[in-house]
């Protein structure tokens, strides 16, 4: 397993999303070893410089948290509790994370994707499917080598800053065929906060290694919807902040808004401190404003000695 690390003091766990890697946290690694804490940034199972499993069924969430554990014990052992932070699956994960091993969390700071509770009568990719069709990414990801092929058509580093660069708040589709909605010999309209240098960084890290390992993380989305059934009811039962941008297309999904502002996620989440959403920021909220990230993790973390 590749892991970036800096810093020396209590223990904070960065889980990068999709298709990042342990560099999507290079602003909170430096900026927060700077303020007294040692930043631990894996690259996931299936990302990057970590071990890429060939079968699918090798991306479940018990897979992924048993790594992050295996992981604390190796380069953390005297560390009984650590800070979590997620973005994107990150974030899904350390949800799952803190479901699973609550006693190894001391508090969770979590973007852009707030808790899922398990729900008996909604399959998470066919409730996809039909609120938004065949086009939409996660049910376009999930046949195993479809999309790879398809990205592989116009290059898999071309593919990855495509998705990186999507900063609407619309749900992303992946027509066949016109996959971007835009001609191919265009160069890629980089976001404000990503170099080139982090767009060649991407680039070849995922022209190395594929993303099969990351697509896999989707197509296991109904089998963890399946195992986890004995958690149905379950409370995450940490200390809380979740932030998230109101120009997110997660933000914009079906019951999202409803879910954090009308009482489900304090619900579910009982020790959930605030659920921050910010203006005018999207998706890819802590390489978007990193400062402002910096300031209020290190505010919320400060809160626990």
């Amino acid at each position: 397993m590749h892991v970036a690390e800096k810093g020396e003091g209590p223990v904070i766990l960065f889980l990068h999303g999709f298709p990042q890697l342990w560099y999507s946290w290079r602003h909170q690694i430096n900026g927060l070893a700077s303020l007294g804490y040692r930043a631990l940034a894996p690259d996931l199972r299936g990302y990057g410089g970590t071990d890429a499993p060939p079968s699918i069924e090798s991306y479940t969430c018990f897979h992924i948290v048993g790594d992050l554990i295996s992981l604390l014990d190796s380069l953390a052992p005297d560390e009984d509790k650590v800070f979590v932070v997620g973005h994107d699956w990150g974030a899904i994960i350390a949800w799952f994370f803190c479901l699973f091993r609550p006693d190894r969390v001391k508090a969770l700071f979590n973007l852009s994707v707030p808790f899922m509770p398990y729900n008996p009568f909604l399959k998470p990719v066919e409730t996809w499917e039909t609120y938004f069709g065949k086009d939409y990414y996660i049910v376009r990801f999930q046949e195993p080598g479809e999309m790879e092929a398809e990205f592989a058509e116009i290059g898999t580093g071309r593919a990855v800053l495509e998705i990186l660069s999507y900063t609407s708040p619309d749900p992303l589709y992946l027509p066949k065929g016109n996959l971007f909605g835009h001609p191919l010999d265009c160069p890629v309209d980089l976001p404000p906060w990503m170099s080139q240098e982090d767009a060649d960084y991407y680039a070849t890290q995922f022209e190395k290694t594929g993303l099969t390992g990351a697509l896999n993380y989707y197509r296991n989305f109904d089998r963890n919807w399946e195992l986890t059934a004995g958690w149905s009811g379950s409370q995450i039962k940490v200390p809380v902040k979740f932030v998230m941008g109101d120009h997110d297309l997660v933000y914009s999904m079906p019951g999202v808004k409803e879910y954090i502002y009308l009482g489900g996620f304090k619900r579910d989440v009982p020790l959930l401190e605030e659920a921050v959403v910010m203006k005018g920021v999207t998706h890819w909220i802590n390489e978007e404003i990193p400062d402002e990230i910096n300031q209020q993790m290190f505010d919320f973390f400060s809160k626990f000695p």
